[in-house]
């Protein structure tokens, strides 16, 4: 990836020096906690805050005998302790450890997308003030439709990513979760009081009934919200895709010096951010379906959903963080060709106001379905250099309803020019 995308941030947060880190802080407030309720010795607490560490290396050399990642991870981490160490992991299950410190890893990860977020929101924000009355076509179905703003567009997608921005911090803060009831959920080796001081200290909450994991609907949503979040920004990659075409042209991507479109084509300047985008939105939508697929575990657990989550929380956040990221140098870099905007609508011959011409007939006193027949009628019949304006100012039914400064006013784009910078101020 080129380095001003890359996101180093994020990527440290997932690595697995990081996991192991967040378990052991699991397991040092679990002893602090049981320490202060005199459940293992103060001095045991002391010793596996101070002493615990644990390495990597040293953790994979016993996992190649135990086949079990958690099991070395407090091995290692008992022999650094030394005597107190057998209270290391005490009257914890595996994924009591695992399901809390993931809880914190993802809540740190929440919190640098949402730094990201916020700096899409405001591009997004800028461009869109700065471009509030260019005049530009609105498009339906891929066709002419009426008039709108450049700016108008953008305020749309800065809501939409607004939204987002709230599905993902709910999702966040159900994920805050701390679970130490023990294997199936039962607290026969903890008591509901260890859970609910180490969830304090860890700025957690707790499970509310847990099996032996917390429950995967919670990891569902979490994924989910980060796959419509892709969705917004697809949405609006593909926005700038059709812009760019060369028979639109309405914007460009920014293009750096030195940059190369094609190997075989000079000429070329291709959206290629914006496609990238496109791509990481399918992603994260696959990674949406397996996470929907992980909450039908068996019974009380099983490791199925494991596996999956290793591979999908990383790569989302990291694809998420990512994204927001270069949509971000997107937008600050964008070139947007108001002249060609003007070009584009001109080509329209005027029929991009029609909606208006039927309101002011109706207005003038005309039956609606007659309006629309006469307006219908013009546009239909127009051949190539006429002009809806032109059509209707010699037109025998029309002349004598719409005056020729009425029908200015109508073409002018000033009516949606005043609209859409009053609703841009109330939206931003």
């Amino acid at each position: 990836m080129i380095d001003r995308y890359t996101r180093p941030e994020m990527g440290a947060l997932w690595d697995i020096e990081n996991r192991f880190a967040k378990m052991l802080e699991v397991e040092i407030a679990v002893a602090q906690v049981q320490a202060q309720l005199k459940i293992i010795p103060r001095k045991a607490a002391i010793e596996i805050a101070s002493k615990g560490r644990f390495a990597v290396k040293r953790i994979q050399e016993l996992e190649a005998s135990t086949k079990h990642d958690v099991i070395a991870f407090v091995s290692n981490v008992a022999e650094n302790v030394g005597e107190s160490g057998r209270f290391v992991h005490f009257g914890l299950t595996s994924s009591d450890v695992l399901d809390t410190a993931f809880s914190l890893q993802v809540y740190d990860a929440g919190q640098v997308l949402m730094r990201g977020i916020d700096l899409l929101e405001k591009s997004l924000k800028n461009l869109s003030r700065k471009h509030a009355t260019t005049l530009c076509a609105g498009r339906t179905h891929g066709m002419f439709a009426e008039v709108t703003t450049f700016g108008l567009k953008l305020a749309g997608f800065a809501m939409e990513l607004k939204r987002n921005r709230s599905r993902v911090l709910k999702a966040l803060d159900q994920m805050k979760i701390c679970k130490l009831s023990g294997a199936v959920g039962t607290y026969s080796s903890q008591t509901p009081q260890v859970e609910l001081l180490v969830a304090k200290k860890l700025k957690l909450q707790i499970e509310t009934v847990a099996t032996q994991v917390v429950p995967r609907d919670r990891h569902a949503e979490m994924i989910t919200s980060l796959a419509i979040l892709g969705g917004g920004l697809e949405r609006l990659a593909v926005e700038l895709r059709h812009l760019q075409r060369s028979e639109v042209a309405e914007v460009t991507e920014g293009f750096s010096r030195g940059q190369k479109g094609s190997s075989a084509m000079p000429h070329k300047k291709n959206p290629i951010s914006a496609e990238n985008i496109t791509g990481i939105a399918r992603l994260l939508r696959s990674y949406a379906a397996a996470s929907l697929e992980d909450i039908a575990l068996w019974h009380e657990r099983d490791i199925s959903h494991s596996s999956v989550e290793r591979v999908i929380f990383p790569d989302a956040f990291i694809l998420a963080d990512y994204a927001v990221h270069r949509m971000a140098i997107l937008i600050d870099g964008l070139e947007v060709h108001k002249r060609r905007m003007e070009a584009n609508m001109d080509l329209s011959q005027g029929q991009l106001f029609s909606s208006q011409v039927l309101l002011a007939l109706v207005e003038k006193g005309l039956d609606r379905e007659l309006a629309y027949y006469h307006v219908q009628r013009l546009c239909h019949a127009m051949g190539p250099g006429e002009h809806l304006k032109t059509q209707i100012l010699k037109d025998p039914e029309l002349k004598r309803l719409l005056k020729p400064k009425e029908v200015q006013n109508i073409f002018s784009g000033l009516k949606q020019k005043n609209q859409i910078q009053k609703l841009i101020d109330r939206v931003l």
